[in-house]
């Protein structure tokens, strides 16, 4: 599935390819069972201490030189239940919670069927490049499981990485890796901030913001190129793409007759 000009799609991972905060729903809910039956948690208790976890996953600043990223994260759960229960730190239980949290959201980390059809039908056109923000060791994990990397050219993982999107550095990377230009490549992602905004930032032909809810966006910047609901529909996107690029040429060529 070729389009004009274009010679390249990379991919945002978490929430565009697989359902990441699906997954993670899953493994939350695992834990506040076996804080209940195991631990004779109740339930708000439980919750409460889930929630400071998830609170403390999006502040989080992790410095691998410094703790290795399971040290860290169990701590957020030791810090979480003990802010929430009291008493002394409980690490084993953390680790506990830890380890089940993981487990559960990994093993619920899949890649569609229908979205390896679609990735197999655009790689017979096109390069395709896998592009994800967050830690290297996180985000190696989670392509493993979800078992993405055979339907590549190449896997980009920001915390590998000098700098992650949105910065241009990341783009122009994945671009020399796939010897193809800016101009030749779009980007597929759920986030306006990192993928949209990136890949305006690195001057790519077109960006495709994955919105599932269609709703509109609170702020008006940045402005994808297109918008779709299902990462599905990006093959009916590459067809408009085409029937512009040919209407242009198509123009060029009766203005350079008229001359």
């Amino acid at each position: 599935m070729g389009v004009h000009g274009v010679k390249a799609v990379f991919f945002d991972l978490d929430n565009t390819l697989v359902d990441t905060a699906a997954a993670g729903r899953r493994a939350i809910e695992e834990v506040i069972s076996a804080l209940q039956s195991k631990h004779h948690c109740g339930e708000d208790e439980a919750r409460v201490i889930c929630d400071k976890v998830q609170a403390k996953l999006l502040k989080e600043c992790h410095d691998p030189a410094k703790m290795c990223l399971t040290d860290l994260r169990i701590s957020h759960w030791e810090e979480a239940i003990q802010e929430t229960i009291g008493g002394e730190a409980n690490r084993d239980l953390a680790a506990e919670c830890y380890f089940l949290w993981k487990t559960t959201r990994l093993q619920n980390l899949t890649l569609a069927e229908d979205t390896r059809s679609l990735l197999t039908e655009l790689r017979k056109g096109l390069r395709l490049l896998l592009l994800t923000n967050g830690d290297r060791q996180t985000q190696r994990e989670k392509i493993e499981a979800c078992a993405c990397q055979p339907y590549f050219d190449a896997i980009v993982v920001g915390g590998e990485q000098k700098e992650e999107k949105p910065a241009p550095s990341i783009f122009h990377y994945c671009c020399d890796l796939l010897g193809v230009q800016p101009a030749e490549c779009v980007m597929v992602g759920d986030s306006l901030d990192t993928d949209i905004q990136g890949g305006l930032n690195a001057g790519l032909k077109a960006t495709v913001w994955l919105n599932k809810s269609m709703t509109a966006p609170v702020d008006t910047s940045p402005v994808p190129h297109y918008i779709i609901s299902s990462v599905l529909d990006l093959p009916a996107v590459l067809q408009k793409m085409e029937h512009k690029i040919n209407a242009q040429l198509g123009n060029g060529h009766m203005a350079s007759s008229n001359e």
